[in-house]
């Protein structure tokens, strides 16, 4: 059953947070809040921040990266409105019950404004850095991922699992979303899909262009459908990337840009074309990463915004 299409895509802003992220400066906490409250006055929907410490060898060079459940506790007291989501938080880098309990307590501080994405992670120098268990990191998830999900909806989880276990594991207090704050899961094989199907309120595809995201989209309702659940019920979204600035080319094709190789590109009409394809599609938030990734490109980004709620 075909999920239906959102009026207009709802968008978020992924915003800068590793070393020389910031069209090749490093951001401040300045620079990011700036950001941030720009995004929440040009009409974004919510702001995301990737979750990870760094990335390359940490002896023949090392590119950091600001710690995002600090920085979205610091955006939670700098904004009103916007959503706050991690894209995505890795399981295994946290003990999941206390991962719950983070959640909801930035989630009191927002005022019910969090979105507890998920994922595995993927970055193994990392795991291997910081000393985060890389094997077993599915099973990792998917007991957190049980454990999670049952104290923010339930206010407790008693879990044995393969690697991760909570017993008598409470969210006291609760916050101001008793019945669970959004669980969101970035999710594109057969495995993380099945558990997103069966326990997830959001699905995010990651940087996907419209071509690429359709199979997936298809892999998604089958998941729901093996696991008993309505496709309508369960929220997608996926990442695209935006230059701003750059003319589009005679020969761009909507269809095939959004990726780290072909942004979508052009006026505030064309750039608006472009994401409208992906509600198109049904999905409900496209996570938006500008280049060049700083203050002068949200701002640039206004005219995009009335072109979409023309349109």
């Amino acid at each position: 059953m075909a999920h239906a299409a959102p009026a207009w895509p709802s968008l978020g802003l992924n915003l800068p947070y590793t070393e020389g992220g910031m069209d090749g400066v490093t951001p401040r906490w300045t620079d990011i809040a700036a950001m941030a409250t720009a995004a929440e006055l040009v009409g974004f929907d919510a702001v995301w921040v990737s979750d990870h410490v760094g990335f390359g060898n940490p002896d023949t060079g090392w590119g950091g990266a600001w710690e995002s459940w600090t920085l979205l506790s610091a955006l939670a007291a700098a904004t009103s409105r916007v959503r706050l989501g991690t894209y995505v938080t890795a399981v295994p880098y946290r003990n999941p019950a206390l991962l719950a309990k983070m959640a909801e307590t930035l989630d009191e501080v927002s005022g019910g404004r969090v979105i507890l994405a998920l994922g595995a992670g993927w970055n193994k120098p990392e795991f291997d850095a910081y000393d985060f268990p890389w094997e077993q990191r599915f099973d990792r998830f998917e007991d957190g991922l049980r454990i999670i999900t049952s104290m923010l909806r339930t206010g407790r989880a008693d879990h044995d699992g393969r690697v991760a276990s909570a017993h008598g594991a409470l969210v006291q207090p609760r916050g101001p979303r008793p019945a669970g704050l959004p669980v969101m899961v970035g999710a594109a094989a057969p495995r993380m899909l099945r558990l997103c199907a069966e326990l997830a309120d959001e699905w995010n595809a990651g940087m996907r262009t419209p071509a690429a995201l359709r199979p997936m989209l298809g892999a998604l309702e089958d998941a729901c459908g093996a696991a008993g659940r309505d496709p309508r019920s369960i929220r997608r979204s996926a990442e695209a990337l935006v230059e701003i600035g750059a003319e589009a080319l005679p020969d761009d094709d909507p269809d095939t840009r959004g990726s780290w190789d072909d942004p979508i590109r052009g006026t505030a009409e064309q750039i608006a074309a472009g994401l409208r394809r992906y509600r198109d599609l049904g999905v409900d938030h496209v996570q938006v990463q500008l280049r060049p990734n700083r203050l002068s490109s949200v701002e640039a980004f206004a005219p995009v915004m009335e072109a979409l709620r023309a349109g």
